[in-house]
This record gives structure tokens, C-alpha cells and sequence, in this order.
């Protein structure tokens, strides 16, 4: 027996692959929560209940999947173009601190019309510009931005900690290391009152149907889907190589630079160095789910915001550790991986 490559992915296939995928990690999840002493039917219903039984568990889901939104989709805009983008959890603070560092300055006090876009393209653009160090190092000298990204995120978030505890330290915070917080003019508007659910909910649904046209109805997209099928065949059709990955690490790393300016101006309002439960290596388990498609990764980020709020809720009913929808999460991703293996091959004889 051995595996054959299909000749083409039936599409039936593809379309039944998350579900398979999500199904097995469940399955296994419940496994798990069974070998903990604990039923599983009313397990996976205290999840369900917590993320989505009341008001303040639907505002909460919302919020965390927000970030991961934006993160979703930077990673898949980057891997549609083979262009392996693991420094989002940088990028994602380097936008935050970007961010608070404007809102609390240069634009403090100006009007929200003002001060709210330009708080945001600075985040996006710190973001991008993480991002392009890694990839001119890609071009110019042949260096796997695997390492160079993932390394990225580790200079970050010790020069956010810098900047927290030396120029932008706020001087009435204790001694805490936090940033002084934004401007009032440069918090993003709440869409539920004594929640915490913020319009960049909204900002996050827009961006992804934004990066669904612009991969499927324009020539930038049309490129970067043909770099990230074959580069040697889209640079002999005459596709600029070089500067089609520029403009996908400026879509990616402005993304994941919006999502740490984001969570900033709409949730917590200053940077610390625990801003980021880790949002930006969720990313890449959100696009993974997602099959890189940019409306999936919105039903994906809301599947792992699902898990991490209905977990703490599951931990504290019935006590069990919450430590499961991480396991879960990881497991959906590996189940995905071979899912999306067994669409490109068969096993024949």
C-alpha cells in the first residue's frame, strides 16, 4: 500500500474536511474528559452554556475572537503565498505599543474621527514593518523566515517591555509595568453597554470580507495565489515575485499589527506585557481550520474562542482543568493537517 497524489482535490472533500477534523479533535477531547472522572455529554454542554448561555458569556466569545480574527487571517493571507508568517505574536505587539504610544501622544485629545484610523494604521503599520525584516532577509539573502519570524516575537515583546518600563511607563500605575493608557478620543466604541465587546468586532468582519475580494476578485490576488502554488511557474508567467510577497507581508503583518492596536484601544486600554494570551500562534490554528480561507477563518476564531471561554466555565462547574481547550485546540489543528493531507492523497495499492 502507498499514497497516491490525487489529480485533482474533489471538492466534496475540502468542504468535509474541517468537519472531519474538528470531529476527531472532540472525539479525543472527550476521550480525555472521560479518563478525568467527568461525564462527557454535560462537559461539551458547560462549554456551550458558558460561551453562549448568557449575555456576558456571548460578549466575551465575541471579544476574544475578535483579535483572533485579524491574527486568522494574517497568517492565512501569508500562507496562501507561502510565505510562513510565525511572527504574529510580535507583530501583534508591536502594533498594540505602536498604538498606545500615538493614542497617548502625538493625537491625544484629538477627535475620535481622528485619532481612532490613526492609532489603527499605526498599529498595522508597526505590524508590517516586523514583518518586512524577516522577509527582505528571505529575499536578499536566502534566510528562512520561519526562524527569523518566530524569533521576531521573542525581540518584541522584550522591546514592548522596554518601552512599558522606560519612556512610555505609566507613572500612575504602582510601579506596574503598563504603558500609559490611550486617549479617550482613541477607545474604540463598546457595542453592548457594561460588556466588553468593542467595534472592532465589526472592523475584524470587514477585514475579512475585504481580504476575500481581494484574493478572489483582483490581480494582487490572483498573484499571490499563484506564488504560493508554484513560484518557478508564476515568475516564468511573469509575475513579480519579489514584490508580490512585499505587498503579502504588508497585508499580513498590517493585519496582525491591527489586531494588538485593536485589542488596545478597545478592551484593555494600555500594553502589558501579558496583553497577548498567545493570539498570534492562535492565528495559525485559526487559518489551518479555516483551509486559508478568509470568511472560514471567521467561523474558525469563534470555534477557539468558543473552547477558551467555555473551558474556564466547564473548569469552574464541574472541576475540570481548563487546560483542555487548549488540547483541543492543538489536536484540531493536527487533525486538520491530516485531513487536508488525505484531500491531496489516497491510499491505493
Amino acid at each position: 500500500m502507498r499514497f497516491e497524489r490525487r489529480a485533482h482535490r474533489p471538492l466534496i472533500l475540502v468542504l468535509l474536511a474541517p468537519v472531519f477534523a474538528l470531529g476527531a479533535a472532540l472525539a479525543i477531547a472527550g476521550v480525555l474528559i472521560m479518563l478525568a472522572g467527568a461525564p462527557v455529554a454535560e462537559a461539551f454542554g458547560q462549554i456551550l452554556n458558558g460561551a453562549f448561555g448568557s449575555r456576558l458569556g456571548i460578549s466575551e466569545t465575541l471579544t476574544r475572537a475578535t483579535p483572533l480574527i485579524f491574527t486568522g487571517l494574517a497568517a492565512a493571507v501569508a500562507f496562501r503565498a507561502r510565505l510562513w508568517n510565525i511572527g504574529g505574536e510580535g507583530q501583534f505587539y508591536m502594533g498594540a505599543i505602536a498604538a498606545a504610544a500615538l493614542a497617548s501622544g502625538a493625537i491625544a485629545g484629538w477627535p475620535p474621527l481622528i485619532a481612532i484610523p490613526g492609532a489603527m494604521f499605526a498599529g498595522a503599520l508597526a505590524g508590517t514593518v516586523t514583518l518586512l525584516l524577516p522577509l527582505g532577509l528571505r529575499l536578499r539573502f536566502g534566510v528562512d523566515e520561519v526562524v527569523t519570524s518566530l524569533l521576531l516575537n521573542f525581540v518584541a515583546l522584550l522591546f514592548v517591555s522596554m518601552l512599558i518600563e522606560g519612556p512610555l511607563k505609566d507613572p500612575l500605575a504602582f510601579g506596574w509595568p503598563q504603558s500609559v493608557p490611550v486617549s479617550e478620543g482613541a477607545e474604540l466604541p463598546k457595542l453592548l453597554a457594561r460588556t466588553r465587546l468593542h467595534a472592532g468586532l465589526l472592523i475584524a468582519l470587514a477585514a475579512a470580507l475585504l481580504v476575500h475580494f481581494v484574493q478572489s476578485r483582483t490581480r494582487f490576488g490572483m498573484q499571490s495565489r499563484a506564488a504560493g502554488l508554484n513560484a518557478a511557474a508564476a515568475r516564468f508567467a511573469g509575475v513579480p515575485l519579489g514584490m508580490t510577497l512585499i505587498k503579502v507581508a504588508c497585508m499580513s503583518g498590517g493585519l496582525a499589527g491591527l489586531a494588538g492596536a485593536i485589542e488596545v484601544m478597545g478592551v484593555k486600554g494600555y500594553v502589558t506585557t501579558d496583553l497577548s494570551p498567545g493570539y498570534g500562534y492562535a492565528g495559525i490554528i485559526v487559518a489551518m481550520l479555516a483551509n486559508l480561507h478568509p470568511i472560514g477563518v471567521v467561523a474558525a476564531a469563534l470555534f477557539v474562542a468558543v473552547m477558551f471561554v467555555g473551558a474556564d466555565s466547564m473548569s469552574r462547574v464541574m472541576d475540570i482543568p481548563s487546560y483542555i481547550a487548549d488540547v483541543t485546540v492543538a489536536l484540531s489543528l493536527l487533525t486538520m493537517l491530516l485531513s487536508l493531507f488525505f484531500t491531496q492523497y489516497r491510499i491505493s495499492r
